[in-house]
């Protein structure tokens, strides 16, 4: 297993600033446009996004995106899975341009559906991520993390690795959310496969046994089932974690004792695409200057560019060598089983 480490402070904001954040952040999301306006945009001038990323992500950047260059873009929001197989369904006939947003290993499973492009620049994206075929381009580097309630768990008691999760003490109070539909779940799933060794169908029957058929509607819902109260402890993404800690919830964050995935979030052009030179300049967009900034100072995400600080952090993390072949050549197996496991 290859182990890097890492501080991970979690960033404190004034009040100040988190409410100058909240207003940068509210109300950014590009308007809907009514079909007449729609009908009035010059072919030249549209740009169609499939996104997994809340709209506090993705809407200040396609609201500079849109001001920056004057192209209207339509957004279709939705889980990551779901989205990738509307793509795949769609199959480029007057759909999706562009796919933002889920973890580049479920990309790497339907990169049949994605035409190759290596943005503008590349040559300052850390290569760790680089797409080895330019099918995808990064967003973001996303670790996978355990979440617990601190007014209901003892930090002593938290599960501190993935094996401990399958103890019997956390039956029923794990919030997952269904990797049939979060891209951050299937990532979590696979992770969990490859860092406890064991065979694949044992550690998802010992796992959906601790979950006691208890799943998350969406990967958004897991942060507030555990700060809530409603479950004790969850699994999620590093920045989602870190957003509601710098909000007030009172929730910790545990890095596995065995190490987690950091497997980053990813852009893709869509295979017969109408609007292909406005994708290839959104995908720039993304990796730019600007747009990792605001990801490392807005979204308390880590950065893919080598030009820039990571910005924050506190304890040591220690990131698996995550087979990513293996993950997106085994997720249509890995999803049917998980299906079976929690009929």
């Amino acid at each position: 297993m290859r182990i890097r480490h890492g501080n991970m402070r979690i960033k404190q904001y004034l009040a100040g600033a988190l409410a100058a954040s909240t207003i940068l952040l509210s109300g950014c999301a590009a308007p809907a446009a009514t079909s007449y306006e729609t009908s009035k945009v010059p072919e030249d001038k549209k740009l169609i996004v499939y996104t997994s990323h809340k709209e506090e992500v993705y809407g200040p950047i396609v609201k500079e995106f849109e001001e920056r260059t004057g192209i209207w873009v339509q957004v279709r929001a939705g889980g990551t899975t779901e989205l990738l197989d509307a793509v795949s369904k769609e199959n480029g006939k007057d759909s999706c341009d562009v796919m933002f947003g889920g973890g580049v290993e479920s990309y790497d499973a339907y990169k049949e559906y994605f035409q190759p492009y290596r943005c503008s620049q590349s040559d300052l994206l850390d290569d760790t991520f680089l797409s080895p075929d330019d099918s995808w381009t990064v967003f973001t580097e996303l670790p996978i993390v355990f979440i617990y309630n601190n007014k209901l768990v003892d930090r002593s008691d938290a599960p501190s690795s993935w094996r401990a999760l399958l103890d019997e003490r956390w039956k029923g109070k794990i919030a997952f959310a269904d990797p049939g539909k979060s891209g951050t779940s299937y990532t979590a799933l696979a992770t969990m496969i490859q860092v406890l060794g064991m065979d694949e169908e044992a550690v998802m029957t010992a796992f959906t046994e601790a979950l006691d058929g208890n799943v998350s509607a969406g990967s958004g819902e897991v942060v507030s089932e555990v700060a809530s109260g409603t479950r004790l402890v969850g699994i999620t993404l590093e920045e989602a974690a870190r957003k509601r800690m710098a909000m007030g919830e009172d929730i910790s964050i545990i890095y596995p004792s065995e190490g987690t995935s950091a497997v980053p979030d990813g852009c893709a052009l869509v295979k017969g695409a109408r609007h292909v030179d406005n994708a290839k300049l959104f995908i720039d967009f993304t990796v730019s200057d600007d747009v990792q900034k605001l990801a490392v100072d807005q979204f308390l995400r880590r950065t893919v560019r080598t030009d820039l600080s990571q910005g924050a952090a506190d304890d040591e993390i220690k990131i698996m060598d995550f087979d990513l072949v293996w993950a997106s050549s085994h997720q249509e197996r890995i999803l049917e089983m998980w299906s079976e496991l929690m009929k």
